[in-house]
């Protein structure tokens, strides 16, 4: 299972429904999420990270994303190398 936390103090997405319905998440503290081996952070319509996902596993990572995309949300890290802002996949609205 997929761990998750929301960020304190940023306003979740209008579509965070949808991820917590489309996904089998825990529901853990900020620092458990942050050691799980991948994550996935997903940004509000301002542009903050307002969700971390983390997976212990590469399949869970990619079924996560594979998720992710089919509800037409976009990973801006797709092309890149590497991690960002500690994520290893952000996503966001297209």
């Amino acid at each position: 299972m997929l761990k998750t936390s929301l960020i304190e103090g940023v306003t979740p997405a209008q579509f965070d429904k949808q991820i917590v319905g489309n996904l089998l998440l825990e529901h853990v503290a900020p620092e458990v999420v942050r050691k799980e081996k991948l994550l996935i952070g997903v940004r509000n319509e301002e542009g903050d990270i307002y969700r971390l996902i983390g997976a212990t596993k590469h399949n869970s990572f990619t079924n996560a994303v594979e998720e992710l995309e089919d509800m037409e949300l976009v990973d801006e890290l797709a092309t890149h190398e590497g991690t960002h802002e500690g994520c290893d996949a952000i996503f966001r609205e297209a």
